[in-house]
């Protein structure tokens, strides 16, 4: 552990903000396995319903930077290409 209090509140920061990044990752996970599983099955309103809420857990992941814009973007695209074969 720190001594200079200075890196003492930087280490309770960095751990603080760990604990919101793995939150939103997981959120994103969640909610990708969601979209996946409704193109699996084949259900496409559904898989379109779970793509909407999907894009949007993305886009407010790399709006506060826990992932980088293009790999939210590229993410965005592999999936809706996935859903767009399903018709």
């Amino acid at each position: 552990m720190a001594n200079i209090k200075s890196a003492v509140k930087r280490a309770k920061q960095s751990e603080a903000s760990r604990l919101r990044n793995r939150a939103c990752k997981s959120k994103v996970l969640t909610m990708r396995k969601k979209v996946l599983e409704a193109i699996s099955v084949g259900n496409k309103e559904e898989a379109q319903k779970h793509y909407s809420e999907y894009t949007s857990v993305l886009d407010k992941a790399a709006k506060k930077g826990v992932i980088a814009k293009n790999n939210a973007n590229r993410k965005k695209s592999r999936v809706a290409l996935s859903i767009k074969k399903l018709a």
